[in-house]
């Protein structure tokens, strides 16, 4: 590929369902992108996108997958107790290999002091990223939609910790466009931060009764204390994803997932969708 004809973009994370998802939405748009993913053979086959081999951890690789990349998405690696620092080596690394942009999708509300533990590191990844010299854009998405339907037990029951909290929680399609959007015409995002969040805060009663109407099937919300949240989840995870399991909730709970944003039908054009909207398919 010669130097004109490199995809001016990559995309991270494109085995994924978030980073798929804007990849998907790059080449419909006929926008030249490269894939960095671990696993090559397993990047989505899409018109104007070249896969090539990138591992957050390996810096060499990173270097040789975005050599003469301007714009980087960066979705956050998998959940593991080395994640800030395999962070920290691939934007070192793009910053060596001339990359002048990195888009992250973030989290919402990212802090050193954050209730949900994994927020404290998409925290010190924006602060590595600041002192990166990178130009960068911060997607701090809140918590997914698609997932609350997948925090219903088989006995049809949401536990844990949130009390009578409220989560703004936002589509993963929504999240997509954004970014894709973003990436499309980057430069007029250079330093901005979007709150990316639903058109509405439910507490996960109400969302357990959103996904009895929609499924037909009786689901409903059990609170429960701290204690009984590790009692119930023991033994099926080490210490530090247990904390992030509990914390899930314990965060609702906080009200620190609250707050709905408009930077959805900004980014998109479009409302954001709904739990009810998400689960009627639309």
């Amino acid at each position: 590929m010669g130097e004109d004809e490199r995809p001016g973009i990559a995309v991270t994370g494109a085995t994924g369902r978030l980073g798929g998802r804007v990849a998907r939405l790059l080449a419909e748009r006929g926008v030249a992108q490269r894939l960095a993913v671990r696993s090559p053979e397993r990047a989505p086959d899409l018109a104007g996108a070249v896969p090539v081999r990138c591992a957050y951890d390996q810096p060499e690789l990173v270097r040789s997958a975005l050599d003469g990349v301007e714009t980087v998405l960066m979705v956050s690696g998998s959940e593991t107790p080395d994640r800030v620092d395999q962070h920290r080596t691939f934007i070192d690394a793009a910053a060596a290999a001339g990359v002048r942009r990195l888009v992250y999708i973030s989290f919402f509300g990212a802090s050193p002091t954050a209730t949900f533990t994994l927020a404290r590191d998409h925290w010190a990844t924006e602060e590595h990223l600041r002192a990166s010299g990178l130009s960068t854009v911060l997607l701090r998405d809140n918590f997914y939609l698609d997932f609350l339907p997948e925090l219903v037990e088989p006995d049809g029951v949401i536990r844990g910790p949130a009390r009578t909290g409220r989560v703004a929680a936002v589509a993963q399609d929504d999240i997509a466009e954004a970014a894709a959007a973003i990436l499309v015409d980057p430069s007029g995002h250079d330093g901005a931060t979007y709150s990316l969040t639903g058109p509405e805060a439910l507490t996960l009663d109400e969302a357990a009764r959103v996904i009895s109407r929609r499924t037909g099937r009786s689901v409903t919300f059990e609170d429960q204390t701290v204690d009984e949240a590790y009692a119930s989840r023991a033994g099926q995870a080490p210490d530090w994803q247990l904390d992030a399991w509990v914390s899930t909730y314990t965060a609702i709970a906080s009200g620190e997932l609250d707050g709905v944003t408009d930077d959805i039908p900004t980014l998109t054009g479009h409302r954001a969708r709904s739990l009810d909207d998400l689960l009627a398919g639309r």
